[in-house]
């Protein structure tokens, strides 16, 4: 018999600074004021109230943005010094809901930074883990490695049904602020906040058991979603053509069959990462879902903002503390290539 993972509990964590209003203003001041409204508009729709940061006050004249754009060296110092803060935070709300003594796997998803020892080492070593714990650590696969770190413990576990097998998103994406004068870019840095995650997956059963993983590339789409490497951070490019596409791609029963494993969409539960309002939108018109069905993406896109990996994992979060009335459901999240990557879920008791 097939042996499964389930996934316990999820603890999440956000830093202290609230930035959104600050760099909604920002944003304003770099623009032609004939583009200002549109951006102001865009930005009053975009369903986010907050986004949080590890820079306090990061746009302000003694911030972090004062001045030149700092370059990528100076954003990985302090991706180093505040990522593993941030995740050991995360970690320690995960052991509030969740015994995770007895650690034999740790899988890192962290796609906004660098370090070597990598994130993976620095968080065993400040646990006290093990030297012969395993380690993996998952980068820059942007949003959807959150599927990927799951997919990784589940298969984990089920090859050693024994492993117990820590979990951590990190992600610093407000350390990647681009000084452009354009709207789309704009508007696509103004969805982005930091925050981590931290879970336990085991082969005991309980919370959500993850069920068969999926993924698809979307073609013709490998520009629509890009991180570049530059002299002055990771420039994000998010084309507005992306829900259109995910959209179109969701409309192809051959895919949603696959997705849902031939269940109907409004029959199960949707855990969708909240890449933004009209992706969220995309989805449950594609699907035919009701307006409620996608109730925790969008708290969880209101309160913090899309915080890339981690973003799922709040979802997620979110649900196993108000579970759905649907037994059977997805969990879908999208990224560069154009690619989206899930995994079916079930609640246990």
């Amino acid at each position: 018999m097939a042996l499964s993972a389930y996934l316990h509990a999820v603890g999440t964590a956000t830093p202290p600074h609230d930035i959104h209003a600050a760099f909604a203003s920002w944003a304003a001041t770099r623009l032609a004021p004939r583009d200002r409204p549109l951006v102001a508009r865009m930005a009053a729709r975009a369903g986010i109230a907050h986004r949080w940061s590890v820079l306090a006050d990061p746009v302000g004249p003694d911030g972090f943005y004062a001045g030149p754009m700092p370059g990528t060296g100076t954003r990985m110092q302090v991706y180093a010094e505040h990522a593993p803060t941030l995740a050991l935070a995360a970690i320690a709300a995960l052991h509030r809901r969740a015994d995770c003594a007895g650690i034999t796997h740790l899988v890192v998803a962290s796609c906004t930074g660098f370090v070597a020892p990598g994130i993976d080492q620095l968080l065993a070593a400040a646990l006290g883990l093990s030297p012969e714990v395993e380690r993996t650590l998952i980068g820059f696969m942007g949003c959807y490695a959150a599927v990927a770190a799951l997919r990784t413990a589940r298969h984990i576990v089920r090859s050693e049904h024994a492993a117990r097998v820590l979990v951590v998103t990190v992600e610093l994406s407000t350390l990647h602020l681009q000084d452009i004068a354009e709207v789309a870019p704009l508007l696509a840095m103004l969805q982005f906040g930091d925050g981590a995650a931290a879970a336990l997956v085991t082969g005991e059963p309980g919370g959500i058991m993850l069920g068969q993983p999926f993924a698809t590339t979307l073609a013709d789409s490998a520009d629509l979603i890009r991180w570049t490497i530059t002299d002055q951070g990771f420039a994000m490019h998010l084309d507005g053509a992306v829900p259109g596409r995910i959209g179109q791609a969701l409309a192809d029963p051959a895919l949603v069959a696959r997705i849902t494993q031939g269940a109907v969409p409004a029959d199960l539960f949707w855990a969708v990462h909240a890449g933004g309002r009209s992706i969220l939108d995309a989805v449950e018109q594609a699907l035919g879902l009701s307006p409620d069905a996608l109730a925790a993406s969008r708290r969880v896109l209101a309160e913090r903002g899309t915080m890339s990996s981690t973003t799922l994992m709040a979802v997620l979060e979110a649900m196993l503390a108000d579970p759905p009335a649907q037994d059977r459901g997805v969990a879908l999240a999208f990224g560069p290539g154009l690619a989206a990557e899930g995994l079916a879920l079930e609640r246990v008791g």
